[in-house]
């Protein structure tokens, strides 16, 4: 075993320099606090961007996963296993959706979206009709096809030629939807109802409704991305429910394992005959150990006082920061639902989002941000109030030193 001193310093030395990580390295968790190397202490409002839904080391988890460990770990996709059955007619039941695929992460649970979408497209009009309408500043992970969907061209810069056949409208604008789609062509729209690394912007209802009515005036599927939006986030297990639009596939994952990495791909009976045998597949996919962790997150985030008490917070969340926002002259507006909550800042303090998540660090809590303007919320969907009060005192500390 290497014996070696593990600092920041590292991770110069032997990671590919993709990221960026800050100074402090956490080596513990517990409920929504971490503690790093030296013993300090953070409110964890950041979930590891929507993803510790549960807070760390939540018992239940815990078990779920010491109980599995025992059993069996992996299996090819030759077989199947008994928690990935479970987790799947789990996500059937809870959702509009009567197949599920599963993955690992919400990039590979959307590449498998996007593929099925031409692939059913294919099968039912011809290959013609094989166009996807996406829309600017949105994300859908960092596959080559996924990060092309996605309308940010920074992530795809340097990585051309890029998949073909892919359009991008406005956000929240109908009408820039209707000058892109095509019978003849458009074989899906793919939307985020809330886009996370875009800003935190919410759809607007009547948008949502409106690309429902679009894709079926052109025979096109509509795919909700909700790896961020979903799992309990929102107050509702996945944030289609909240908005009553219902898509033809769901990509769901983050909050999904609670830290554990799984995803799954959400469809109808009749869409999912298009990936038959051998059309597709993962190979951790559908791994007995995360789906027996997602399990627990599943039966657990679903039960009312779980998603009731995420509005409450919210609430208390929201008012907090907006309070800070107008003591200080920081934010415009916190916008958002649930517990995946966006902090603009106003024109005096556009593009510093990261100063703000550093002043938060040097106070003892976990902050993130959606581009350089927007102050990013997401924690565990149980956080205690108590926590939520000792953090806003916390960024509150931080604003005043951050505009003294």
């Amino acid at each position: 075993m290497n014996k070696e001193p593990v600092t920041r310093e590292l991770f110069d030395q032997v990671m590919v320099p993709n990221y960026a990580p800050g100074s402090i390295i956490p080596v513990r968790g517990e409920g929504s606090r971490i503690w790093d190397q030296e013993g300090r202490e953070f409110v964890d409002l950041q979930g590891g961007i929507a993803v510790t839904c549960l807070g760390h080391s939540h018992p239940g988890l815990l078990s779920a996963l010491h109980d599995q460990a025992e059993k069996i770990w992996h299996l090819s996709n030759v077989m199947t296993n008994e928690p990935a059955l479970r987790l799947a007619k789990s996500l059937c039941d809870l959702t509009f959706a009567e197949r599920v695929f599963f993955a690992n992460s919400g990039g590979e649970a959307n590449e498998a979206a996007f593929k099925l979408v031409r692939r059913y497209a294919w099968e039912h009009h011809g290959p013609e009709k094989n166009e996807i309408i996406s829309f600017k500043n949105a994300f859908h992970g960092r596959t080559l096809f996924t990060v092309s969907v996605g309308g940010q061209p920074k992530y795809l810069e340097g990585f051309e030629p890029a998949p073909g056949g892919i359009h991008h409208a406005e956000f929240n604008d109908l009408e820039s939807v209707k000058k892109l789609i095509s019978k003849e062509k458009t074989c899906a729209i793919v939307v985020e109802p809330i886009q996370g690394e875009g800003g935190v912007m919410p759809g607007d209802p009547e948008f949502l409704k409106g690309l429902r009515e679009l894709c079926d005036e052109h025979d096109a599927l509509l795919v909700f991305d909700e790896v961020q939006s979903g799992a309990g986030r929102t107050g509702h297990m996945y944030a289609y429910q909240m908005y009553g639009v219902t898509p033809d596939i769901l990509t769901s994952a983050k909050g999904l394992g609670g830290g554990f990495p799984v995803a799954a791909m959400l469809t109808t009976a009749e869409v999912a005959k298009s990936l038959g045998v051998g059309t597709h597949g993962s190979t951790y996919g559908g791994n007995a150990l995360a789906c027996a962790v997602a399990q627990k997150v599943v039966d657990t985030i679903s039960q009312p006082d779980i998603l009731k008490g995420v509005k409450a917070r919210s609430d208390r969340l929201r008012k907090g920061m907006m309070d800070i926002g107008e003591r200080y002259g920081v934010f415009s507006e916190v916008r958002g639902a649930g517990l995946l909550l966006g902090c603009v800042l106003t024109e005096k303090w556009q593009g510093k989002a990261k100063d703000f998540l550093n002043a938060g660090l040097d106070e003892g809590v976990m902050v993130l941000v959606a581009g350089a303007n927007v102050v990013r919320l997401a924690p565990s969907l149980i956080i205690p109030e108590s926590d939520l009060d000792d953090a806003l005192e916390r960024f509150e500390k931080a604003v005043k030193k951050l505009t003294a």
